[in-house]
């Protein structure tokens, strides 16, 4: 029978619930039980899908195409699972189904109402999931934090469903900020103290309290918050500020966590096999040397609207042994080839992520230019693909004004084109090429040696334009190679420049499968790329 541990937060919003859950998720799996994992977001919006990045953060794509909170992307690093459309519901896809059901007469002419209603599709979302996917355990995460009006009827969802599930199999944890004043030297357990008993006013009384903390806690600390929110003492877990991440399910490991979780769900505590996960995370935290990576981009301010593709060179990094110093460039201020080349001094490295619009386009260009001229190793991802081939387009091939549709539809070299079938595509949400598809990799590439030489490999998209078909001839003649295409030939899917070192850029986003213990073949080459390079670089300066 499936026992599901349900995830709230608490006293401020990104607080790191799915941290926590995915921890946890982790050190189940490292026990061999089987985890599934649920975000429910109570935003209106249907899935993140439209949301501008510095409002929600990256938008994580999954395999069968659906548009999800970034949190997946943590679930899937965890847990080293595969999560799809059945991992995220929002208030907005809930709500929709329900209003769609009346519309059809479902409910019998009845008044729809939050309850039973959009609280009886909420659990539905739960089951759902569960019965596509019979885990040991199911993890849910409750987004926002507990007050928020438009969580409520989340919070009676799992209240129903804790009732219904029965003792024994379903248990609540909230995790809580504890503020430090650091002038009188206090951790303050008070705004703790008032989240939980607001949950408790709701019908919900935690089984386990995890307070993220800046310093460590306290044992008075511990015995107000056990006193108080009416929890046992072993129940209080600290999760402190930690260097990286991934020591968080060893640091919950120490404290008993999981053993408590399991007995709570009278479930045996199997003997957890850590070790790859250990010495992966001691590479990436003991690591001597250090390369710096610029990320080119938009949205730098927010690191999350890049977290992907940060955590996958930090997996590749520590592979090698190298940590990774991230240098944030926004595009806007590369205006000039002048100011390109006073940013990127120093940079071993360069990548240029996904993303929409014209806004700092130009700096994007810029910056791809002078790695191509300056054999900077560089990895393109989606549009970072389109604009690799923008540049080159103007800067060897001789076709000035080059541009994608998108940002210029006058433009007298359309290199990057609208696909074919968005042509007659109204409206955005959901309506891209989404999810997993192959990939054909050309025989004596650099792409196809970093994939081990496979023919096919399966990488997830997000985009509407593609590199037009009738600029490949003077692409190629100038020296671009088309390392990857769909299967027909009629998509291309990778490009590289083999005058450089490493100059590769793909259409996909394969920050999306890089695992801490199994990095991402295309970050692995880069990091890899940039090390040689820097070892070239040491041994003539000796």
């Amino acid at each position: 029978m499936t026992k599901y541990i349900f995830i709230t937060g608490g006293v401020v919003s990104s607080l790191g619930k799915g941290i926590v859950g995915a921890s946890l998720g982790k050190l189940l799996v490292a026990r061999g039980y089987k985890v599934s994992m649920l975000k429910l977001d109570p935003y209106i919006n249907v899935d993140p899908g439209t949301m501008n990045p510095f409002q929600h953060g990256e938008v994580f794509v999954t395999d069968d195409g659906a548009e999800t909170d970034l949190d997946l992307g943590h679930y899937e690093r965890f847990t080293d699972t595969m999560a799809g459309k059945l991992n995220n519901a929002t208030a907005g896809n809930v709500y929709h189904r329900v209003i769609e059901e009346e519309r059809v007469g479902h409910y019998l002419g009845g008044t729809v109402q939050v309850i039973p209603h959009i609280t009886n599709e909420i659990k539905r979302r739960i089951t759902l999931l569960q019965q596509a996917t019979n885990p040991d355990f199911e993890i849910v995460e409750i987004g926002g934090t507990v007050g928020d009006i438009e969580s409520l009827p989340f919070i009676e969802a799992i209240r129903q469903f804790k009732i219904e599930a029965g003792l024994q199999n379903a248990i609540s944890i909230h995790v809580t900020l504890l503020p430090y004043l650091p002038t009188s030297g206090e951790l303050k357990t008070k705004p703790s103290q008032h989240s939980v008993y607001t949950l408790r006013s709701y019908g919900i009384q935690p089984e386990m309290v995890v307070c993220r903390t800046q310093v460590p806690l306290g044992a008075d600390e511990r015995d107000k918050i056990a006193l108080f929110c009416s929890v046992p003492k072993e129940c209080v877990i600290e999760c402190k500020d930690m260097k990286t991440i991934y020591d968080v399910p060893m640091a919950l490991e120490e404290q008993g966590m999981t053993k408590i979780v399991l007995d709570l769900l009278k479930m045996e505590n199997k003997t957890p096999d850590m070790s790859s996960w250990i010495n992966q995370v001691n590479k990436m935290k003991n690591a001597k040397e250090e390369l710096t990576v610029a990320l080119a981009g938009k949205y730098t301010s927010l690191c999350d609207a890049y977290i992907s593709v940060v955590e996958s060179l930090k997996h590749a990094g520590g592979e090698f042994g190298y940590k990774i110093k991230l240098k944030m460039l926004a595009t806007e201020e590369c205006i000039s080839m002048e100011d390109v080349k006073e940013k990127m001094q120093g940079v071993d490295a360069l990548v240029v992520p996904g993303g929409f619009g014209v806004r700092g386009i130009e700096g994007k260009l810029n910056t791809i230019r002078y790695a191509r001229e300056n054999n900077i190793p560089f990895l393109g991802l989606c549009l970072g693909l389109q604009c690799a081939v923008i540049e080159f387009a103007r800067n060897v091939c001789g076709l000035e004004g080059a541009n994608s549709v998108e940002f210029d539809k006058d433009s007298p070299y359309k290199v990057v084109d609208l696909m074919l079938e968005q042509k007659d595509i109204a409206g955005y949400g959901g309506t891209m090429r989404l999810g997993s598809y192959p990939c054909h990799l050309i025989e004596g590439t650099k792409a196809k040696e970093i994939y081990n030489n496979n023919e096919t490999i399966y990488e997830r998209h997000r985009h509407r334009y593609e590199v037009n078909n009738d600029y490949i001839e003077t692409l190629t003649k100038n020296g671009l190679i088309i390392s990857g295409t769909s299967p027909n030939g009629h998509l291309v899917e990778m490009v590289e420049y083999p005058k450089n070192d490493y100059h590769i850029a793909c259409q996909f986003h394969p920050e999306f499968k890089s695992r801490p213990t199994e990095p991402h073949p295309l970050f692995m080459g880069l990091i890899k790329a940039a090390i040689s390079q820097k070892k070239k670089a040491k041994e003539l300066c000796k």
